[in-house]
């Protein structure tokens, strides 16, 4: 779902103003700073935070000791391009579209359940879970309110740029973090069931619903 969005409405208008070369740029570089604090995270704790648990287990407290604070941190990191999308999807009108906010609300269901399960089953505390989980909204919210109104008088090229910026965020989260708990012990049929995603996101940001 994330990955149609990404594709057909960001990338997209980016695409068609005449902006390729930055545009490219911009995705390589978001995807590359992304990876890069993901990779330190990741040598901290945070590898598999959006685990379930079942398949592979999230590295506990005993493992490695400020597991905790990296998974939390990279929890948050990954709401951040997400959050920015939406609030710079307001400027100018909106041009992004609803199909884009309710895309990236149905992608984050599954993302926050598998997470959580792996949390639990670390042996993190309630309220630990908890916290995290409620927290992200809210940081969400304000990460999308100061996309909105700290950005809000950027260019419309600036806009597209860190549309695409965001855009290489995305997707680098989801190879690094939700693709491979995804595919670990799919069911069969994975393979329609993922083409079956990608064709609701792209319906749901063609007519803006």
């Amino acid at each position: 779902m994330l990955i149609a969005i990404v594709a057909v409405e960001l990338m997209g208008n980016a695409i068609k103003t005449g902006m390729s070369a930055a545009a490219i740029t911009a995705l390589l570089g978001g995807a590359a700073i992304f990876s890069g604090i993901n990779w330190y995270l990741a040598t901290s704790g945070a590898k598999n935070r959006k685990r379930c648990g079942e398949c592979v287990k999230q590295t506990t407290e005993n493992e490695h000791a400020g597991s905790g604070v990296a998974i939390a941190v990279g929890t948050v990191l990954d709401g951040i391009p997400e959050a920015l999308v939406i609030g710079l999807s307001m400027v100018g009108g909106g041009k992004i579209g609803m199909g884009v906010v309710a895309g990236f609300f149905l992608a984050n269901i599954p993302q926050g359940l598998s997470s959580a399960s792996g949390m639990k089953l670390a042996g993190r505390s309630r309220r630990y879970i908890y916290a995290i989980w409620a927290g992200i909204p809210l940081l969400i919210g304000l990460t999308a309110a100061f996309g909105n109104f700290a950005l809000g008088s950027v260019s419309t090229d600036a806009t597209t740029v860190i549309l695409c910026f965001a855009a290489g965020t995305v997707l680098a989260m989801l190879a690094e973090t939700m693709i491979p708990e995804a595919f670990d012990h799919a069911p069969p049929m994975i393979g329609l069931i993922t083409v079956t995603g990608f064709l609701s996101a792209f319906l749901l940001v063609q007519h803006h619903v």
